[in-house]
C-alpha cells in the first residue's frame, strides 16, 4: 500500500470491489474463496478495521436484505452468516490484527435469546484492534452468568448486543444487573431502535448503532457510573397494569383460540397444508411475542412496525397478507378487557391499510 494514500482515501470504491468479490464466495457457500478475499485484503495492507466493517459487515448486511427479498432461504442465510463469521475469525489470527491490550476491559456479550452473534463478533473484534482487552462471550448469555463473569474480571463496562425486538424484555433485565454490580452499560443492535430509543428507555449508560461508533464512544472517556439501587420498574411504570404479565402468561392459549377461529374469520386457511399451517401458527405465535414487547416498552410503534414488516415478508413471499387484519382482530377480541393490548392491536389493523407493500423498513 502507498504511503501518501490514507487507508480512509482509498475505501469507498476498492471496499465495494471486495464486498462484491466476499458476497461471491458467500453466495457460492465458498468458505475458502471466501476468507481468501478477506486475507488478502489484509496483505496488501488495508486496515483491518475497515476489511471488518466496509466489507465483512456490508456483506451481512446483503445477506439480510436477500433474505428478505425471498432470493435466498432461512438455510442459505445461515449458511452465509456462518462464512462471514470464520472470516472474521481468520482475518482475527491475521499478523495486521494483532494488537497488545493498553486501555481498560470490556466485555462482550448477546442478550439472552440472541442467537444473532455476528454484530457483537464484530464489536468485540473493533475494540480488540483499538487496543481494549476484550472478553467476547458470544450468542445467548445468561444474565446469572454474565454478572458472575463481570464480577470475575472486574471489567470496565459492558457492550450488550440485541437483534431481536422481542429479546428486550430479558436485554432489559441484563442491563438493570450489569448496573447493580456497578458496570456501566453500552448497548446495540437492531433490537433498541435506529436511534437508540429503547436503549434510553432502559436505562443504558450509552448506545451506539454500529461498532464503530461503539469503539468511538468507548475512546472518549468512561461511561457514566450507573445507580446501583435501579429498579426495572423505575423505567417503566405502566407495567404496573399487569397487561405485558397476563398476555406473556397467557400466550400458548392465545395463539392456539386464534389459530381455531381463524379458519372461520379467514376461509382460505382451510385448504392451507400442512405447512402453510404450520407457518401460520408460528407467524400468531410473532404476533404475540411482539404485542407482549409493545406492552412491555409502552411503544405502540413497535408493534405497528412489525405487522408491516411481516405483511412485506409474506408478499415477498408469494403469501396473501389479507389474513393478518382478521387474525389481529381475533386477537382484539380475545383482550377486549386489556385497553392498552387493544389499542395496539388496532394500530395494527390500521397500519396495514396504508402501508405500501415492499420488503424495506425499520422500526420507526
Amino acid at each position: 500500500m502507498s504511503t501518501s494514500t490514507p487507508p480512509r482515501l482509498r475505501c469507498s470504491a476498492e471496499f465495494a470491489q471486495l464486498a462484491d468479490q466476499l458476497w461471491n464466495g458467500v453466495a457460492a457457500g465458498d468458505e475458502y474463496a471466501a476468507t481468501e478475499v478477506v486475507l488478502r485484503a489484509l496483505d496488501d495492507g488495508l486496515e483491518p478495521e475497515s476489511v471488518l466493517l466496509d466489507v465483512i459487515a456490508a456483506v451481512q448486511g446483503k445477506v439480510g436484505e436477500e433474505w428478505a427479498a425471498n432470493r435466498i432461504s432461512v438455510a442459505q442465510e445461515h449458511a452465509a452468516t456462518s462464512i462471514n463469521e470464520r472470516a472474521v475469525a481468520a482475518l482475527a489470527l491475521h499478523p495486521a490484527a494483532r494488537r497488545t491490550p493498553t486501555l481498560g476491559r470490556i466485555t462482550v456479550a448477546c442478550v439472552d435469546g440472541e442467537w444473532h452473534a455476528l454484530p457483537a463478533r464484530l464489536v468485540a473484534e473493533v475494540l480488540k484492534l483499538r487496543g481494549w482487552q476484550v472478553d467476547y462471550l458470544g450468542a445467548q448469555v445468561p444474565a446469572p452468568h454474565l454478572i458472575s463473569h463481570l464480577h470475575t474480571t472486574k471489567a470496565d463496562a459492558v457492550a450488550l448486543s440485541s437483534s431481536i425486538a422481542t429479546r428486550l424484555p430479558t436485554a432489559h433485565a441484563a442491563i438493570t444487573a450489569c448496573q447493580a454490580v456497578g458496570v456501566p452499560v453500552l448497548v446495540g443492535g437492531a433490537a433498541f431502535g435506529p436511534d437508540g430509543r429503547y436503549g434510553r428507555l432502559l436505562g443504558a449508560e450509552a448506545w451506539a448503532p454500529d461498532a464503530r461508533t461503539a469503539a468511538d464512544r468507548l475512546a472518549e472517556g468512561p461511561l457514566p457510573r450507573p445507580q446501583v439501587d435501579h429498579q426495572q420498574m423505575d423505567d417503566l411504570p405502566h407495567l404496573a397494569d399487569q397487561e405485558y404479565t397476563m398476555v406473556t402468561r397467557n400466550s400458548d392459549n392465545l395463539v392456539r383460540t386464534v389459530f381455531h377461529a381463524l379458519e372461520d374469520a379467514f376461509p382460505a386457511m382451510r385448504v392451507y397444508d400442512d405447512i402453510q399451517r404450520e407457518r401460520t401458527a408460528e407467524d400468531l405465535a410473532h404476533i404475540v411475542e411482539f404485542l407482549a414487547t409493545a406492552l412491555y416498552l409502552g411503544d405502540e410503534k413497535l408493534f405497528t412496525w412489525f405487522i408491516t414488516w411481516t405483511a412485506q415478508i409474506l408478499v415477498a413471499r408469494g403469501v396473501p397478507a389479507q389474513s393478518l387484519p382478521p387474525a389481529l382482530n381475533l386477537f382484539a377480541r380475545e383482550l377486549k378487557d386489556f385497553p392498552r393490548a387493544a389499542r395496539i392491536l388496532q394500530r395494527g389493523v390500521e397500519a396495514l391499510t396504508t402501508a405500501p407493500q415492499t420488503t424495506t423498513g425499520k422500526p420507526a
